[in-house]
């Protein structure tokens, strides 16, 4: 029993230290990010059902920092302030599957092409489900809540519903917000599960054999259509979803089967389709849901072909990564983020000021 632990720990730790300096990286951007794009900016250019809101919710979901709880509160407001039900669909699609952290961390553990690949995907499959929910007629009333709300269990970030003080000119005091949202609320709602998609990829490393896929699910379509089963009750972060996806790879999973779950998996979860049901209408969810599983089953379809054609194995690319030894920045980095994910889950002293109060 000892020897299973040990073996497991072991492999956390080699893919925690392998993705830490890019985890790192990614929270870094996404702290620049938050500071260079104000929250405002996304907000005045949805505010209709035109193909051009789709298209621009869709872009501008691919590289904000939030997760997949944190975007449901986030396209709420949005819906509430004037966006088209197409355009939050396609925002609830583009944000969760991808971002700047997970982009980083695909770098770390999967291939370029996979990186390259990932965001072209959520954006294709954000569009087409906001162009087709745009078709569906307004309803007359919208259901009165507190976006605030979110039912994933992971922390609100509350940086998001707090009134900005009255000066945020100078950009040395933005980029210290957006660093300290990153590196605090952010962190906070993906880390934990980070970690738990990390210990589900040291189980699956330890455990699956090396050959499993290739074994008894070879069958293209089979894998698929597994992937997309998997995938579309789980919550699971991009950043939780791809080591996850690298340890199967390693397994034997296709590339195409490895889309399909990073692209089912975030969008996709009760949450979320909640979500979608009541603020966007029954008939908007079953679109949101369907066209997620058929566009994800046909890119995970040219996935393979495109690995095929170009003579690619992402599966000997993730080996090659993984056997690199560890190096000192691997080490420290990945201790750095152990200490920052302590940092937030900390028990802290209780303040008469609550967190989202405004005080």
């Amino acid at each position: 029993m000892v020897e299973i632990i040990l073996g497991i720990l072991a492999a956390c730790w080699e893919i925690l230290a392998e993705s830490a300096p890019f985890v790192l990286f990614g929270f870094f951007a996404a702290g620049v990010l938050k500071a260079l794009v104000p929250g405002d900016v996304v907000a005045r250019h949805l505010g209709n059902n035109s193909a051009a809101s789709v298209l621009k919710a869709s872009l501008f979901g691919i590289p904000l920092p939030l997760c997949s709880c944190g975007v449901i509160p986030a396209a709420i407001g949005l819906r509430k302030q004037g966006a088209g039900k197409g355009a939050t669909a396609a925002f609830l699609i583009s944000v969760p599957e991808t971002g700047v952290d997970s982009m980083a961390i695909t770098w770390a553990l999967l291939d370029p092409v996979m990186t390259l690949l990932r965001p072209i995907a959520a954006f294709f499959t954000a569009v087409v489900t906001g162009l087709l929910i745009n078709r569906l007629p307004e309803d007359a009333a919208e259901p009165a809540s507190d976006h605030r709300q979110s039912n994933c269990g992971c922390a609100a970030s509350c940086s998001e519903n707090r009134p900005a003080p009255a000066s945020r000119s100078a950009l040395g005091r933005r980029l210290q917000d957006g660093l300290a949202y990153a590196f605090g609320d952010l962190l906070g709602d993906i880390g934990k599960l980070l970690l738990i998609g990390i210990a589900i990829a040291g189980a699956i490393s330890y455990f699956v054999p090396d050959d499993f896929f290739m074994r008894y699910l070879s069958g293209e379509w089979l894998s698929l259509l597994i992937m997309l089963g998997v995938g579309i009750p789980l919550y699971i972060c991009a950043s939780a979803s791809t080591p996850v996806a690298a340890a199967l790879v390693l397994k034997g999973l296709s590339p195409g089967a490895a889309l399909v779950f990073l692209l089912a998996g975030p969008a996709t979860n009760p949450a979320t389709i909640t979500v979608v049901a009541r603020y966007l209408g029954k008939k908007a969810a079953v679109i949101y849901l369907c066209v997620i599983a058929c566009c994800s089953l046909a890119l995970g379809w040219i996935t393979n072909r495109f690995y095929a054609w170009a003579g690619l194995d992402i599966s000997r690319w993730v080996s090659d990564s993984g056997a690199a030894a560890e190096s000192p920045v691997m080490v420290v980095a990945a201790v750095t983020l152990l200490l920052l994910l302590a940092r937030c889950y900390w028990p802290r002293p209780k303040t008469k000021a609550t967190c989202c109060s405004g005080a």
